[in-house]
């Protein structure tokens, strides 16, 4: 999970069999600790009881971002692109790009690291003097 800014909420890596459905109790784990957080966007993977779950126990909006179905060709889907946009800076660790992790957890930790890198970058990135 990801902020509006593309900095990492929470993560789990699981096994390739699970589904999203199930691997969603990363939500749990960003609503625990992020208590300020209302609304939550997911793709079509997340449908069916888990959105009424969310609003009942977790006290979360989870907005579902669909493609249509007529879509012919590539469209950029609302609020898609933060998390496309992640996967584009973990990529850029290579480490990442292939499945060498065997474990789950160091996989994740391979996921820290990386956000750790972004998040150095544009912390030690110069801003422009604000008069």
């Amino acid at each position: 999970m990801v902020d509006t800014l593309g900095l990492l909420l929470g993560v789990m890596v699981t096994a390739a069999d699970v589904g999203d459905r199930a691997a969603a109790r990363v939500l749990r784990q960003v609503a625990d600790v992020h208590r300020q957080l209302e609304l939550v966007w997911a793709d079509g993977g997340y449908t069916g009881s888990l959105v009424a779950h969310c609003l009942t126990v977790l006290a979360l909006v989870l907005a579902i971002v669909r493609r249509s179905d007529d879509m012919r060709d590539f469209v950029v889907l609302p609020k898609r692109w933060i998390v496309e946009r992640l996967f584009a800076h973990l990529m850029r660790t290579r480490r990442l790009a292939r499945d060498y992790e065997r474990r789950t957890t160091s996989a994740e930790a391979m996921i820290y690291w990386s956000m750790i890198l972004l998040m150095t970058r544009r912390l030690a990135r110069p801003h422009p003097q604000r008069v």
